[in-house]
């Protein structure tokens, strides 16, 4: 099973766009990819799912993750890194079963120039403690807000280029 994680909690967020691209193009080339926001995650998963406690509400999420075998992340630059609320997504998965010896693809995204490079490399530390294995290919993509067309659809030739590059190795991958 493949999933994309749109790996922000902010409603109606370029995240969330660029993720549902993605799970658009896959199914065009032939991958059932799932789609999990993190604005689908419990409210008050902090008091519920964390540190062995487990709620009826996260029970999906976690069948979800546990039936996952490849993500691809679509993460979005907060302060200079990763939003806080993937890290306690991460914290609040079984250890280590979620994704131990899985696979994942990372993209960066940010509306300034830099496309999230030092988010992706701090996501990058944590896959490696979980031994979940990276993707080399990772994208950063900066100006997120000048990538889309009226339909949300990428149309710049380099992004372009670029995503069905990583896409198609993350299907081999």
């Amino acid at each position: 099973m493949v999933t994309i994680i749109s790996a922000t909690n902010r409603p109606g967020s370029s995240t969330l766009k660029l993720a549902r691209y993605y799970q658009k193009r896959l199914h065009e080339k032939g991958v059932d990819a799932g789609l999990f926001s993190l604005t689908q995650l419990p409210p008050n998963i902090i008091e519920t799912d964390l540190y062995g406690k487990r709620s009826a509400e996260f029970e999906p999420v976690q069948e979800m993750v546990t039936r996952t075998q490849k993500f691809l992340f679509v993460i979005p630059e907060y302060n200079g890194s990763f939003p806080g609320v993937l890290k306690t997504f991460i914290d609040a998965c079984d250890f280590p079963e979620s994704f131990y010896d899985k696979k994942a693809a990372l993209t960066g995204l940010s509306s300034g120039k830099y496309g999230n490079i030092r988010g992706i490399d701090h996501f990058t530390g944590v896959c490696h403690y979980l031994n979940l294995h990276v993707m080399p290919l990772k994208l950063h993509i900066s100006f997120i807000k000048q990538e889309f067309d009226e339909h949300d659809n990428l149309f710049k030739k380099d992004t372009l280029g670029f995503t069905e590059e990583q896409m198609d190795k993350f299907i081999l991958f």
